[in-house]
């Protein structure tokens, strides 16, 4: 575990950092709402300019193919993302449009995103999570805060000047975002979640009482049946980890009990990750990541309540 002078070391986490990384699906059309509405666990039909959606994107067996964060701006849905998730999606969901009035693309060469942290979150943006607030040509998004930092998604023309305050390193964001408790969706984990099996319903990324979509049965019946095994926890590291490694328990060598779904250097010492763990593996033991000899992993704490009534 990061220890009390670690804690006490940490650099300003406060600024704005360029999020290259990720990119944007753009959906136009007098449709584009409630095609997503049907194709997402989160409700579209009903949404506000005022509002964003975190949502999953799943295959029929309710496994995550995709995460993104949804805002709408002058009639279009714009789906922020892990850029590496954002050709293989956009093809999946071309196939599914057939005759609604939507055309899909890929935008991200129209956005650039940014992270903002601490002062550099506008004092008007609303204080509930994933709210949002249209500047002129800004969009900027509530997000959880990490590590008690307050934290938001600005979207803004790719062609407009960088926003202005400090600059915050791309990795103390990254780290921020892990500790906030809620992953996103990259190759490394691919399929490896239904949605619950990383908090989504908890965090806001799930709504129960929309119309069906492509996996809800699955989704529906891990939350209402107590079919769930397995559940978001973060973990502290000793030394490196990455998205994609299993996790193991010191009681079973042979068979993980979980997976590393994201992962960032903590900004003074070892690595910080939210991992996929068999609820009964949360025993307090030290787990192991990449084998049973592995990087030792402790559990800490979640920044959330888990939703025990949807």
């Amino acid at each position: 575990m990061p220890s009390a002078t670690a804690a006490a070391q940490l650099p300003p986490l406060q600024g704005l950092a360029r999020l290259d990384h990720w990119g944007v699906i753009g959906a136009q059309g007098e449709d584009a709402a409630s095609f997503l509405h049907g194709q997402l666990t989160q409700d579209f039909a009903q949404q506000r300019d005022t509002e964003a959606r975190l949502a999953a994107y799943c295959n029929p067996k309710g496994r995550m193919l995709f995460s993104a964060i949804g805002v709408k701006r002058d009639g279009e849905v714009l789906l922020c993302a892990p850029r590496e998730r954002i050709a293989p999606t956009l093809e999946r969901l071309s196939m599914f449009v057939l005759r609604a009035k939507v055309r899909l693309c890929d935008a991200s060469d129209r956005w650039t995103l940014w992270g903002a942290a601490g002062d550099a979150v506008p004092a008007a943006l609303p204080a509930a999570l994933w709210s949002a607030r249209c500047e002129g040509e800004r969009t900027w998004v509530r997000l959880p805060p990490g590590a008690g930092v307050s934290r938001a998604l600005l979207i803004q023309p790719a062609q407009a000047p960088a926003p202005d305050g400090a600059a915050l390193a791309l990795t103390h964001w990254q780290w921020l975002d892990v500790m906030s408790g809620v992953a996103h969706v990259t190759d490394a984990v691919t399929e490896a979640f239904v949605p619950q099996m990383i908090n989504y319903e908890s965090v806001g990324g799930v709504n129960f009482k929309k119309g069906c979509y492509p996996g809800q049965e699955v989704v529906a019946r891990s939350q209402f049946r107590g079919t769930l095994k397995r559940r978001g926890y973060l973990v502290h590291a000793d030394g490196p980890i990455a998205a994609g490694q299993a996790v193991f328990h010191p009681a079973d060598r042979e068979q993980p009990a979980g997976l590393v779904a994201q992962a960032a250097p903590h900004p003074v010492a070892g690595w910080d990750a939210i991992v996929s763990l068999q609820i009964s593996a949360a025993d307090g033991q030290v787990l192991a990541a990449g084998g049973p000899d592995g990087v030792p992993l402790h559990l800490q704490p979640l920044p959330y309540d888990l939703l025990q009534d949807v």
